[in-house]
């Protein structure tokens, strides 16, 4: 069957999806800059939606790619006008596999591509960089996502996103921030930084913030498949093994949190018949991981041993509430938070009641971090509801809407507001 142009460029479009982290890692171990790194990518990227189309997709791809940017990173150094210094230590590795009559494709891709992709990720998420910046580079350059569909993920302009990732680089490097896996007492600090980037997009994924879907569940892939890789590459670190339980976890429950029109399906009302038990028992096998490394207190493991709790759970009812209260409040001591607070007072409620629950509520209203979350509201009005105290719940629901800036969630809000006038259920 003929090969059109058009599944060429599908084809193309998976290599590089599949490809282009471990390109863009492989070539910034070289030239020690990772914005030259994908620029070099990219270059290769080209070369290949030119010539593939007439000539065939090559047997080896991602091989293909890294000889080709290789040789347009030589070519770079040639024109410009960079230091001697520079130009031999970069140059000298390139310029051997350029005189190969023969280029070894199998070298091209294969030398320390572990350690490579180690190292792009905790450049792409050094704390010199924003929040936002970490994000976008990361999807950016080890997602494989393009700027318009980060600027999709997130809600945010394509032109935000643009700037952003065109800053991080520069940022990066006018800092001159080492294109290596941290050693030492800076490790520990340098690894949570890439934790918390990892969660932050599975998060958005598993809860969207802001626009008409609950759930994105393409951005909680990326994050598990960064999770993954960083567990195959950091075996060691417990903690990188409790964040991927809790991922898998969490994950494992995302085809039952909406409804047949995409509607929110809370926890307590899934149907636990939909939840993915193969991602369950991946999550459960990681935090195994996690606990036999020492690592059972660590903030991750301790988030993957709630999720746990209600994975094993056949039922709401059957869930341990007053187990998942305790291992809150041992977070709270270790990363004390009125986040987490909030939610030992929803288990707090759960297992001993509303009236109890609604008590460490009330203690966290004059919290200024909380000032304009809506969890808040929502939760002290769910507490007020269970207490028949309709008017004041109809008044926190109400609220709780204002705050949101979910369409799907303010919705469910507004429902809440409703059934203030029926009374509880």
């Amino acid at each position: 069957m003929a090969v059109t142009a058009t599944d060429t460029h599908r084809t193309i479009e998976a290599v590089w999806r599949i490809e282009s982290a471990r390109l863009i890692a492989g070539l910034a171990r070289m030239v020690r800059d990772v914005g030259l790194a994908e620029d070099l990518a990219q270059d290769a990227l080209v070369a290949a939606l030119e010539r593939w189309p007439e000539s065939g997709v090559p047997d080896k791809p991602g091989a293909w790619l890294m000889a080709t940017a290789k040789r347009r990173a030589i070519d770079r150094f040639r024109r410009g006008k960079l230091a001697e210094r520079k130009h031999q230590e970069l140059g000298r590795e390139i310029e051997a596999q350029r005189e190969m009559a023969v280029p070894d494709l199998d070298a091209a891709i294969d030398d320390d591509i572990g350690d490579d992709l180690l190292r792009l990720m905790f450049t792409t998420c050094h704390p010199v960089l924003s929040t936002e910046a970490r994000v976008a580079l990361t999807l950016r350059l080890l997602g494989g996502l393009t700027t318009a569909e980060i600027a999709r993920a997130f809600l945010v302009p394509e032109a935000t996103v643009a700037q952003r990732i065109v800053r991080a680089k520069r940022t990066l490097a006018e800092a001159g921030v080492p294109f290596e896996v941290p050693r030492g007492p800076e490790r520990a600090s340098r690894l949570s930084s890439v934790l918390e980037v990892i969660y932050l997009i599975f998060n958005e994924g598993y809860s969207a913030t802001a626009g008409d879907d609950w759930v994105r569940p393409a951005l909680c892939e990326d994050a598990l498949r960064l999770g993954r890789i960083l567990a195959r590459l950091a075996p060691e670190e417990p903690e990188v093994h409790g964040l991927v339980a809790l991922m898998e976890i969490q994950a494992s429950r995302l085809r039952a949190r909406v409804g047949p029109a995409g509607e929110p399906v809370l926890l307590l009302d899934q149907d636990r018949g939909r939840w993915d038990h193969v991602l369950v028992r991946r999550g459960l096998e990681a935090l195994e991981c996690a606990q036999s490394l020492g690592g059972e207190l660590g903030p991750y493991a301790l988030q993957a041993a709630i999720a746990a709790c209600h994975a094993r759970a056949r039922t709401g009812a059957e869930t341990d509430w007053a187990r998942i209260a305790g291992l809150y409040e041992a977070l709270g001591r270790l990363t004390p938070s009125p986040v987490v607070e909030l939610n030992r007072a929803v288990a707090v409620a759960m297992a001993n009641g509303p009236r109890a629950g609604l008590e460490l509520v009330d203690r966290l209203a004059s919290e200024p971090a909380l000032e304009r979350y809506h969890l808040l509201p929502s939760v002290r009005g769910d507490l007020l509801f269970k207490l028949g105290r309709l008017d004041e719940a109809r008044t926190e629901f109400q609220r709780a809407a204002s705050l949101t800036r979910n369409a799907r969630e303010r919705t469910l809000l507004l429902e809440r507001v409703a059934a203030c006038a029926e009374g509880p259920r």
